[in-house]
């Protein structure tokens, strides 16, 4: 079977880019999203192995000593990385597989997987990002201020990404997502493997 491709999908926080990826998941067959490792504690409603992996910071640290991981980061004073083995077992599956990672992360998984497709997800606006950042209701006012300027920085790195998504209209976005996907599919390289049979019948 022909190795999934890993897509790389960054934003800032408050972008929308957790819910985008959910539902593309959802309604894309075929794609899986990677389940990160974190030391941070896990929010209300979150299951451990479903939205992460919630480790001590010893095993993440040991993780690391045994390079486990494809890509980590530390954000907001929080471990995240990313399991190599899990990520291969999925491609040889088959399955598209995306990364949900930032800009830091993504760097390190292009250093090693440069074939990658990196998409970025922008806020239609910086009033946008700040009412969903406040819309959370989840965090005190210094937080979301520190949030807000991580996310202005986060920004400043579209440039590293092969793809720019405004998540301006939820159904727009992810129209654009999967249509990215759809596309990449359909690259001679990879329909050759894939249809190499249909294509000697056709010559033949």
């Amino acid at each position: 079977m022909t190795l999934g491709t890993l897509y790389i999908v960054a934003a800032p926080s408050g972008a929308g880019k957790t819910s985008l990826v959910k539902r593309l998941v959802e309604t894309t067959p075929g794609v899986a999203v990677s389940v990160s490792h974190t030391t941070r504690p896990p929010r209300p409603g979150e299951r451990d192995g479903e939205h992460y992996h919630f480790v001590t910071p010893a095993t993440f640290e040991a993780m690391i000593a045994q390079g486990a991981f494809l890509e980590h980061a530390q954000v907001f004073g929080n471990r995240y990385g990313t399991s190599r083995d899990a990520v291969h077992t999925q491609r040889q599956a088959g399955l598209d597989v995306i990364l949900e990672i930032d800009w830091q992360g993504a760097r390190q998984v292009r250093e090693r997987l440069p074939d990658s497709p990196g998409i970025f997800i922008l806020p239609p606006s910086r009033e946008a990002l700040r009412q969903r950042l406040t819309g959370r209701a989840q965090d005190q006012a210094e937080v979301i201020e520190r949030r807000m300027a991580a996310a202005l920085d986060e920004l400043s790195h579209y440039a590293e990404f092969d793809y720019l998504v405004i998540n301006d209209d939820f159904t727009t976005a992810l129209d654009a997502l999967r249509a990215i996907l759809i596309a990449h599919r359909q690259r001679r390289v990879l329909q050759i493997e894939r249809q190499r049979e249909l294509l000697q019948l056709l010559l033949s």
